[in-house]
């Protein structure tokens, strides 16, 4: 991976997120940001991981929306129309625990079947500390806040609120795992 892609991967949110939905691209560019910052635990790895922070919402996109499902939708656009890496389409399929909200949608066996979760623990934890510490404004926030702000936006009882309070400890052990990471690193 390299500069390219990281290049590559803002022009395309930008493009898809920038003008229809400014509040999402504020906050892929915040996870983005976080990205860049903890990219040093994963060496040659480190752009991969800005470019799915980058694109991990990409799915949200009104003209890509077509199962509703932000994770599916945006990976499928990401290998079927730019021919992505497929290390960075399956991070952006499985962002943020995401076969547990493909569950309380029914699409578990689709997402899995189509993006195998990658076989990259620190890596994909990564992605999911950068997401979880993000704002939907972009801003710094804990893991704790923002589960607390997503039920809060969503509802409890929702498709979103019940994936979110079934994955709050999958979320917490992973954002744990990249602060461990991050202490071990030296500066």
């Amino acid at each position: 991976m390299d500069e390219v892609m990281v290049d590559w991967a803002r022009r395309v949110a930008e493009v898809e997120l920038g003008d229809a939905l400014p509040r999402r691209w504020a906050h892929s560019q915040g996870v983005a940001a976080r990205a860049a910052e903890v990219g040093r635990i994963l060496g040659k790895d480190a752009d991969l991981l800005v470019a799915a922070a980058t694109l991990h919402d990409v799915g949200y996109a009104p003209r890509l929306a077509a199962t509703g499902f932000h994770p599916l939708d945006g990976a499928r656009f990401l290998r079927d129309v730019h021919g992505a890496d497929e290390r960075l389409v399956r991070l952006v399929a499985n962002h943020s625990f995401a076969l547990l909200e493909a569950e309380e949608r029914g699409l578990r066996e689709e997402l899995a079947a189509e993006f195998p979760l990658l076989e990259e623990p620190l890596l994909v934890d990564a992605l999911v500390y950068c997401d979880m510490r993000t704002t939907p404004d972009g801003r710094r926030t804990t893991a704790q806040e923002r589960v607390a702000e997503i039920l809060g936006r969503y509802g409890a009882d929702s498709i979103v609120g019940r994936f979110i309070r079934r994955a709050a400890p999958e979320i917490f052990a992973a954002v744990e795992q990249v602060e461990a990471a991050l202490a071990a690193q030296p500066r």
